[in-house]
């Protein structure tokens, strides 16, 4: 409950968390003096926990999944590379560093970007013009809130599995799907957020497709990267509450 309610403070504007800043005042208010002394101040806008925090975030589900994958992509060099679902200023910029790159979000984007081409769709109804287009599909993050509304999208408990019978038309013959989902030792959907996977579901509904990798971040944020495939924790998906799992399938 404790879970929910912070949640839902923090949808509305308060981050409870954040109110530790207060702390940081007087540090604030030494600090403008001893610059007052030294120069003319124009304007105040305090920040108050820069200063205590690390240089930048090093962890976590999208930090790992997003730079493992985008190395990925550049090492495979494909011809026609579709992203599905992806933040612009995420994965997908890294995408774009390098290379042309195709994306699909049922959100509209109306910024053109250089190297980027973008198309409005749903995942769980994509035109049959896109089947065995692409040799490079990537949907991170995605087919887990697919069917919950969070964005947008009609209800529908089967929405995920839609999504992955779509993703499966798309890539060509010997092509390369990425994919990456919550993953834990208990299923659930957590409403209207995003589902939790067990790996054996993963593996169950592309069962059809041979998995190249398998990686996957803990609760703790950390990457453990390239799991020997015949060793992976299909029975517990290693205890984990709520991880990532970074899937890597061929055709």
């Amino acid at each position: 409950m404790a879970r929910f309610l912070y949640r839902l403070l923090r949808e509305t504007g308060i981050d409870i968390r954040k109110s530790r800043n207060i702390l940081q005042i007087p540090r604030y208010i030494s600090d403008y003096i001893k610059y007052k002394k030294q120069a003319k101040v124009t304007s105040l806008f305090p920040c108050l926990n820069d200063w205590t925090e690390q240089s930048g975030s090093a962890g976590g589900h999208y930090f790992h999944q997003d730079l493992l994958v985008a190395q990925k992509i550049f090492q495979y060099n494909p011809k026609k590379h579709l992203d599905i679902g992806s933040r612009l200023d995420g994965f997908v910029a890294h995408v774009a560093s390098f290379r042309k790159i195709e994306v699909i979000d049922i959100r509209p984007q109306k910024t053109i970007i250089e190297n980027i081409q973008f198309s409005q769709g749903d995942l769980t109804n994509l035109p049959k013009k896109l089947y065995k287009k692409y040799d490079s599909v990537l949907c991170l993050h995605t087919i887990e809130h697919v069917g919950l509304g969070r964005y947008g999208d009609k209800i529908d408990h089967e929405g995920d599995i839609k999504a992955i019978a779509n993703l499966k038309e798309i890539v060509s013959d010997g092509g390369k799907l990425y994919l990456s989902v919550p993953i834990g030792r208990e299923e659930r959907v957590e409403f209207n957020a995003h589902r939790v996977y067990n790996i054996k579901t993963i593996l169950r509904l592309l069962k059809d497709w041979k998995l190249i990798s398998f990686s996957f971040v803990d609760d703790n944020g950390e990457l453990h990267k390239n799991i020997n495939i015949q060793t992976i924790d299909l029975k517990n998906t290693y205890q984990l509450k709520w991880g990532c799992g970074i899937f890597e399938f061929k055709k």
